[in-house]
């Protein structure tokens, strides 16, 4: 898959959020990859998740959720789940008005409060996302009733020593749709090794390509006569 990248700018609720595409004209999906914070260690574990999913056919959409400057002015910026959800929900309107993006399902990783956030986007949604993909986070945040009522197959990819598993559990367990939990050596994802990262995004692919659905072929424009 001959790939294509793109430094973007995107519009959403009260701010312009950073995105970094990467996307082929075959792609089998995209992977809309969340986060909250951004650092360069941040940017270099997040590459090497992307990779894996590119190499799996994946398109991915990395994205900003909160800009440095509000981050520095706004104490609760990463808490602010209900913006952070609405970003989402603008991001995924955004993909499905872009010609070269046409036809491919959406599906999410998310970690730390965007965890939450994708879960309340993809309630509000249903149909916009086809899978979700939690590197552990804070899904419990997103509140009991959109996890009750989470439609997208969801899995949950969460350190054998992560110290907020038992919280986590709960959350899981109140998902109706289809879900999935998987254990991996480490403790919480932004300290996994690159191992343990890379069996981490070897897992999120594995996901998304079970759940999405496969892209729309072109409809050949008719001739006028016919």
């Amino acid at each position: 898959m001959k790939l294509q990248h793109i430094e973007l700018s995107l519009p959403t609720q009260g701010a312009w959020l950073a995105a970094r595409l990467a996307h082929a004209h075959d792609a089998h999906g995209i992977a809309l990859m969340l986060r909250v914070a951004d650092n360069p260690l941040i940017r270099q574990r997040e590459h090497i998740v992307a990779t894996v999913l590119q190499e799996a056919g994946l398109a991915t959409l990395a994205l900003d959720l909160v800009p440095h400057a509000e981050a520095r002015h706004d104490i609760d910026a990463f808490y602010n789940i209900a913006r952070l959800s609405s970003r989402i929900l603008a991001t995924v309107e955004w993909i499905g008005n872009q010609p070269i993006l046409t036809g491919l399902a959406v599906g999410a990783l998310a970690t730390s409060t965007a965890s939450a956030a994708v879960i309340r986007a993809a309630t509000h949604a249903p149909e916009r996302f086809g899978a979700l993909c939690l590197f552990a986070g804070r899904p419990d945040l997103a509140g009991k009733t959109p996890l009750r009522t989470l439609k997208s197959p969801s899995r949950f990819i969460v350190g054998a020593d992560d110290g907020r598993a038992a919280i986590l559990r709960q959350a899981f367990d109140l998902i109706p749709a289809t879900r999935d939990w998987q254990t991996i050596e480490g403790g919480e994802p932004e300290h996994f090794s690159i191992a343990a990262l890379t069996t981490s995004a070897t897992l999120a692919a594995d996901w998304l390509l079970t759940h999405l659905r496969p892209p729309c072929p072109a409809v050949p424009e008719q001739d006028a006569g016919e």
